[in-house]
């Protein structure tokens, strides 16, 4: 079995969820309490992803876990150098969080260009949804990434997620 290790980059508003879907994917857990990261905060998860011409990849995700806050914006470009792949997250409550996606992309093409990509609108278990469906389709399509609805909270679409970008990683 060959062993890969993968830097991936999460970006997104600050309270978009980055870090409750880490945590829900690494340690299958949710905590209702908001932490804000300061800086950064990076977790890692081996995955077994299966390839199309036969032999099981051992993909060790390393997980930036990235602060969203204005003041974190000067730093971000130095930790998003080497990243392999991107989750930019947007809140589905929100709708300026999906607006500012385009940015996160700006600093992440700049220095990791060849980056994988892929669009999540998490909090799909809110009954306070602002953003419809198809905008974040539109806004994925746009930035010519894949997208997923997810929540944190359920788990709902995490794991896949997590996993669709692992075999794009491999």
């Amino acid at each position: 079995m060959r062993t890969v290790s993968k830097k991936v980059c999460l970006l997104g508003d600050f309270a978009v969820g980055k870090t409750s879907l880490v945590r829900r994917f690494v340690y299958d857990i949710f905590d209702e309490k908001y932490i804000s990261t300061i800086g950064v905060k990076v977790s890692r998860k081996t995955v077994a992803v299966p390839t199309e011409d036969g032999p099981v990849v051992e993909l060790t995700m390393m997980l930036w876990d990235l602060a969203g806050s204005e003041d974190f914006s000067q730093m971000r470009g130095s930790y998003l150098r080497g990243a392999s792949g991107a989750i930019l997250v947007c809140d589905l409550t929100r709708p300026e969080s999906l607006a500012s996606l385009g940015d996160y992309l700006a600093d992440l093409r700049r220095v990791s260009p060849e980056a994988m990509l892929i669009v999540v609108a998490n909090k799909s278990d809110s009954p306070e949804q602002r953003l419809l469906l198809h905008q974040v389709e539109e806004a994925a399509a746009a930035l010519g990434a894949d997208c997923f609805v997810t929540s944190a909270r359920t788990g709902l679409h995490v794991e896949e997620m997590f996993r669709h970008l692992a075999h794009m990683l491999v």
